[in-house]
């Protein structure tokens, strides 16, 4: 145990971001330089060692979170990171993107603030790296045995790590330009510089991964043909169907869909563009959707200049207390400000859009709204609340429905879906295609980064029995796992 009495010396803390008015003006991370460090052996402290950690099951991961803060108290950062990496591939893309399931899990977190993990977790293995202490892990001796992975996200990205170390052939295939998925395009630079995805990359060629951009499977490779060059396929391929508004005025210019808006952002940053085709620069934005595309929506648009910026949701605003239907530990909904909700603009809960209006050239400049409630379980208008407000830029960030399709990867395996639209799977992450597997948001619907991770690991599990008969590789999860997680 690190300190028996650190949870009663120390309170929580956590790292400290840049000024508002700095950080706007830049798309590097929000958090000052260094500011974790000082903190952290203070913080790493308050983990009390529980006899039954319930952040172990918080975490899809399974992460040894007692062990790692012990390490991290006594700044013994070697150990830490390898206890850290026992159970995750990618700490860097958690510790920054996780919305920490195992703080709402931690027992301290009954009556008083729980540890700031995800800090501790970040600082771990960004020392790590700092002291060289993340290398290359190539295999021993191959297997003979190929795969290949369809989707460099988190769950492929894992996946493919895993199989790569159990000693198989392995090629990563990613329809875009660059490797890394939502990682990639989805998550913007002021939430993680993508030089994190950058270095992971490198340590996985070194491991003998191959990566293939730019190669759609279903478009520009047949999946029968894929089959025959393959042992086996891992299908990690997101779930990338965005959910659409079908109101009137969905069809004017100005009105995109979230996964539309940001990678454009983030080619900007890559270099790759100059200016975004699709920005918010001296307009009035609304932003649909209350989750986290959301807020990386409203945090991209602070920073290309917008006028104004407006958040709508249709649900109630949480409140800031569990409620009885989310007790201890389950991960409760509650009202969070993140960085870039720190950054200004307006958040509108329990509104409902019902439709766009527009100028005479097509272009949207308003958008129609009524305040919704529930009223014996049904979500109902008010009477008498209408109201429109300035856009000129809205992005639909609410959510995904599914897989792709539209693509013929699903048609031309023969894939079988579940009641809602995912790949389906049985307890080994198979599909009902022999040699094929699904791991991710293709085969659990949209979700968390630590899920991803998690089932790209326990399908590389799957996986290796089929093609060796054992696995030596772990399985945190099952695909009907939900953990403590709502």
């Amino acid at each position: 145990m690190a300190d028996p009495k650190g949870f009663l010396n120390h309170g929580r803390e956590i790292a400290r971001t840049r000024p508002v008015e700095e950080r706007v003006k830049d798309w590097n991370e929000v958090y000052q330089p260094g500011s974790l460090l000082p903190i952290i052996s203070k913080q790493a402290s308050r983990c009390m060692d529980c006899g039954i950690p319930f952040c172990h099951n918080g975490c899809p991961l399974g992460n040894l979170i007692p062990e790692w803060n012990d390490y991290a108290y006594r700044e013994d950062w070697t150990e830490a990171s390898e206890r850290l990496h026992a159970t995750n591939n990618f700490p860097e893309f958690t510790g920054r993107l996780c919305p920490a399931p195992c703080e709402a899990a931690c027992v301290l977190g009954i009556n008083q603030q729980p540890v700031t993990i995800k800090n501790v977790e970040v600082s771990i293995i960004d020392k790590a790296w700092d002291a060289g202490d993340v290398t290359p892990q190539p295999p021993d001796r191959l297997s003979g045995k190929t795969v290949a992975v369809i989707g460099s996200g988190p769950a492929g990205l894992a996946a493919a790590q895993q199989l790569t170390r159990a000693g198989h052939t392995v090629a990563v295939y990613e329809r875009a330009d660059r490797i890394g998925g939502l990682l990639r395009y989805g998550i913007p630079e002021f939430k993680m510089e993508k030089r994190h995805i950058n270095r992971r990359i490198e340590q996985m060629r070194a491991e003998g991964t191959k990566f293939r951009t730019e190669v759609e499977i279903g478009r520009d490779i047949d999946a029968a043909k894929l089959r025959k060059r393959y042992d086996a396929v891992v299908i990690a391929a997101g779930a990338t169907t965005s959910r659409d508004l079908p109101v009137p005025g969905r069809e004017l210019n100005g009105v995109h869909f979230a996964m539309e808006y940001l990678p454009l952002a983030n080619k900007v940053q890559e270099g790759d563009l100059t200016v975004a085709p699709i920005t918010a620069e001296g307009k009035h934005v609304v932003v649909i959707g209350g989750g986290d595309t959301g807020a990386d929506c409203v945090g991209t648009a602070h920073r290309q200049g917008a006028l104004s910026v407006t958040q709508l949701e249709i649900m109630p605003k949480p409140g800031e207390e569990r409620n009885p239907g989310q007790p201890w530990p389950t991960f409760p909904m509650l009202y969070k400000v993140t960085s870039a909700h720190e950054e200004g603009g307006e958040r509108v809960y329990s509104v409902s859009t019902t439709h766009f209006e527009g100028d005479e050239d097509g272009n949207v400049q308003w958008l129609h709204l009524v305040e919704v409630g529930f009223k014996d379980g049904k979500l109902e208008q008010k009477p008498g609340t209408e109201r429109k407000i300035p856009a000129q830029l809205v992005t639909l960030a609410m959510g995904f429905t599914g897989t792709d399709q539209e693509n013929g990867l699903v048609e031309q395996f023969g894939l079988e879906l579940d009641a809602r639209g995912n790949v389906a799977r049985d307890a080994d992450f198979a599909t009902n295609v022999p040699g094929v597997y699904v791991a991710g948001d293709a085969g659990r619907g949209q979700s968390l980064i630590v899920w991803a991770i998690a089932e790209g690991r326990s399908a590389a599990r799957g996986v290796d029995r089929f093609l060796t008969g054992a696995s030596a590789l772990p399985a945190p999860i099952k695909p009907t796992d939900r953990a403590l997680t709502v």
